[in-house]
């Protein structure tokens, strides 16, 4: 390979290891106006928007050992990566390719896992990392807590019959 190449490679691959995930998204009738205002959304989550050559891209993905990415590698293909929450990124992602209906989001990968363009808009529908953490703490804390108010419940209604009897007397 040329050294140039070599070079794009090790550019990608360094893009690549930003996350754990990675969006792919078809930029052919996105404006410069509308690529800064979606990397502006997306610095907001840490992650990055680079546009990449498909071969280059691939050759980084198998050096990474992403999952097979060749189906989406046809046309224009921009890449999202970085940060910690693939959710949000991915909410901007999609939320953006539907209002401005220029950018089509083709899928991507977590981890060792391929996602479809359908599998990315599932994602953006999740809740963020500690929203969820939140809902399973309230989960795990909910039994101890129902638990308490059926402990309670007994001397409470015990209190109740006494004071309605000494109410009575």
């Amino acid at each position: 390979m040329r050294p140039e190449k070599n070079y794009l490679v090790k550019e990608v691959s360094e893009h690549l290891e930003k996350s754990d995930y990675l969006f792919l998204a078809n930029f052919d009738k996105v404006t410069v106006l509308n690529t800064a205002e979606l990397r502006a959304a997306l610095a907001k989550e840490c992650a990055e928007y680079h546009v990449v050559k498909n071969s280059i891209l691939n050759v980084a993905a198998k050096e990474k050992d992403l999952p097979d990415l060749t189906v989406f590698l046809n046309g224009s293909t921009a890449i999202v990566v970085g940060g910690k929450n693939p959710s949000g990124v991915a909410k901007i992602l999609v939320d953006f390719a539907k209002s401005k209906d220029r950018l089509a989001v083709k899928g991507g990968a977590i981890g060792k896992n391929r996602l479809g363009a359908n599998d990315v808009e599932t994602l953006a529908k999740l809740p963020c990392l500690e929203v969820l953490r939140a809902q399973f703490l309230g989960l795990l804390n909910q039994p101890a807590q129902q638990f308490l108010y059926v402990l309670q419940g007994v001397p409470q209604g015990l209190l109740n019959v006494l004071k309605a009897h000494s109410e009575k007397a």
